[in-house]
């Protein structure tokens, strides 16, 4: 199927996956993060050590969420309840912030070390885009969103960006609510029935298709097509160079 952006005044992306080759360095650092402690519960417990699964887990507990709620929402589902703790707790206490910060602090030393790679196809999608009038944004739950593009050349692509720092700053909930969505919009002067969303993670499509964006794209590299259009996702691709952008 071939999605037409022709009648958009705005586009909205996504980091992780869609923009950056980054979705799996969050996968893995997100099971370093939690196999780690599964493995003190077990052994503490005498509990069956069930590791944390990079694919069914990732996509459905913590894809695309900032990464308190990622951690909140992967132990509840594993019947664990930690204490909140701070922003500023120290990496290895047993609270959901320092489990956060461990994970962030895993993601950073792949990313400088390695390097990021930028899709190509989002890539030129975007420039075209941006030669045919159409305003370009970024949406990302991450606070390393700048260092990310940075790292990977494509900051510049992107005229507004609602990363974890801004939502911080602003108190926006995070996906699967529509509030980062909406404020990226909100900056780039469109109305979000003007404009479409381009999302690789299930929460991320429901924060569009609940922002009553015009579209919402979803974007399968790892097979979960039917999941993105239960989701909400109007139309769904493998890679966006099978997106049309042609406004004649």
């Amino acid at each position: 199927m071939t999605a037409s952006l022709h009648d958009l005044d705005a586009v909205v992306f996504d980091m992780d996956g869609v923009v950056t080759d980054t979705a799996t360095v969050h996968a893995t650092a997100w099971k370093k993060l939690f196999d780690a402690y599964l493995k003190q519960v077990a052994m503490a417990t005498g509990v069956d050590f069930v590791p944390f699964d990079e694919k069914a887990d990732y996509q459905r507990y913590v894809d695309g969420k900032n990464r308190y709620d990622g951690v909140r929402s992967f132990l509840e589902s594993r019947g664990i309840h930690l204490p909140e703790g701070s922003p500023t707790d120290a990496p290895g206490s047993d609270t959901v912030c320092a489990m956060g910060n461990d994970k962030d602090t895993y993601f950073l030393a792949h990313v400088r070390e390695k390097g990021v790679r930028a899709y190509d196809s989002t890539v030129r999608l975007i420039r075209d885009l941006r030669a045919k009038g159409v305003k370009i944004g970024l949406v990302s739950a991450s606070r390393n969103a700048q260092e990310v593009l940075e790292a990977a050349g494509v900051l510049d692509l992107f005229e507004e960006r609602v990363d974890g720092v801004v939502a911080a700053e602003l108190n926006l909930r995070g996906k699967p609510d529509p509030a980062t969505f909406r404020e990226a919009a909100r900056r780039l002067g469109v109305e979000p029935a003007r404009a479409a969303v381009v999302e690789d993670a299930l929460s991320g499509v429901a924060a569009g298709r609940a922002g009553n964006f015009g579209l919402v794209v979803g974007v399968a590299r790892h097979g979960q097509s039917d999941a993105l259009r239960q989701a909400g996702a109007d139309v769904v691709v493998a890679d966006l160079a099978e997106l049309e952008t042609d406004h004649t």
